[in-house]
């Protein structure tokens, strides 16, 4: 008698369940859900959504379209994890130096604050606003898409505030007709504050306030005046100021309460849900500056290296010495995977406190022995 077939079954050992939705659920817009899962802002996701990218149960999702937490969001058939419970978000500000760009995507393979943020779990870093290469001071980020948008978003006007020093010195007349506007390429432009802070000899300080986000809008204004501007940097946006023990370089985490507080200043609503219980090494972390490490050990690649020596000054370290080993991975005929690798030739020891051996460390049979054939050879 055959045999019965036996069924396949699912090989981790647990069959899946299907999920069912709830009927009660009240269905939540997908580009929201979107833009508080840290993917971006509202506009962005709306955009997203219309390029075809986006599927519900499979299907193309549509603008506007309702979710509820039974339906399957697949953004390039990568499965999403919707925040239908809306945690609190993360908000981090960053001193940043000269010489970095806010830049996820850069052919030239320069420097980007990105590479120095730390991870975060089932969201994504938001860069509030963006600032020159040869800009410092504040920036903030935050994985809310909906804060992101409250303070980028030009309806709203959000206040920037600078440290401008100039080659140079304004007149009364020109302060007074940069709040009054001019003309830039793209449009009239004006500070609604401007202050002189004094300076020392041909250099001047400046402080300076607006509610746009130009492309270097700051700059162009004084360089209307053929007043060059060395040195930029920021130091509030919105409510948020630079704090003075953030120091170059190095970042810092906002307290939940802050968090709160930040929240209530946009309009926004805060998560009711109960915040997530914080490791001791979270705890100790929060509210203290720190300095970031590079996640990119060396940014240009192995092919742009001419020679050892310059990979090696890239990287900062040389390589270990076993890489360099005479013989490593070849036998000494040098036909690879012929045998085992050559080992290190061990150094000899110096003679120079040997002790070289006399005739009284013999032993006497063997003195005898020495002399009857010494007797035999005359």
């Amino acid at each position: 008698m055959a045999r019965p077939f036996k069924q396949q079954r699912d090989p981790r050992g647990v069959t899946p369940k299907p999920v069912v939705a709830n009927p009660d659920a009240v269905p939540q817009r997908l580009h929201k859900l979107l833009a508080l899962a840290g993917l971006g802002s509202r506009r962005d996701m709306e955009a997203l959504i219309a390029s075809g990218r986006v599927t519900i149960n499979g299907k193309p999702a549509q603008v506007g379209a309702g979710v509820v937490p039974g339906d399957v969001v697949r953004l390039d058939s990568r499965p999403l994890h919707l925040p239908f419970e809306a945690e609190l978000p993360k908000v981090l500000l960053y001193h940043k130096p000269e010489g970095e760009i806010v830049s996820q995507d850069d052919p030239e393979n320069r420097a980007t604050v990105f590479d120095k943020l730390p991870r975060v779990k089932n969201a994504k870093w938001i860069a509030i606003g963006r600032l020159d290469m040869n800009t410092s001071g504040l920036l903030i980020f935050t994985t809310s898409g909906e804060l992101a948008n409250r303070f980028m978003h030009p309806r709203y006007e959000v206040e920037r505030e600078y440290a401008v020093r100039i080659f140079g010195e304004l007149t009364e007349g020109q302060m007074l007709q940069l709040t009054q506007g001019i003309e830039l390429d793209d449009g009239p432009a004006s500070f609604d504050l401007i202050h002189p802070q004094g300076g020392e000899g041909s250099n001047h300080w400046y402080q300076v306030v607006l509610r746009e986000g130009r492309n270097r809008e700051v700059r162009r204004l004084f360089e209307a005046f053929q007043l060059p501007v060395s040195r930029l940097m920021r130091v509030r946006f919105g409510p948020i100021n630079l704090p003075p023990r953030l120091k170059r370089g190095m970042m810092l985490e906002l307290e939940p309460k802050e968090v709160v507080s930040l929240l209530e200043w946009a309009g926004l609503e805060a998560p009711k849900v109960a915040p997530r219980q914080l490791s001791t090494r979270e705890k100790e972390k929060l509210g203290k500056t720190f300095m970031p490490k590079e996640t990119k050990a060396a940014r240009a690649p192995a092919a742009d290296y001419k020679n050892k020596s310059e990979r090696i000054a890239a990287i900062g370290t040389e390589e270990p010495a076993a890489d360099r080993r005479p013989g490593r991975g070849r036998t000494d005929s040098g036909k690879p995977g012929a045998g085992k690798p050559t080992a290190p030739i061990k150094p000899r020891k110096p003679t120079a406190n040997r002790r070289i051996r006399q005739g009284s460390d013999l032993t006497a049979p063997k003195q005898q022995k020495r002399s009857d054939r010494n007797r035999g050879r005359g």
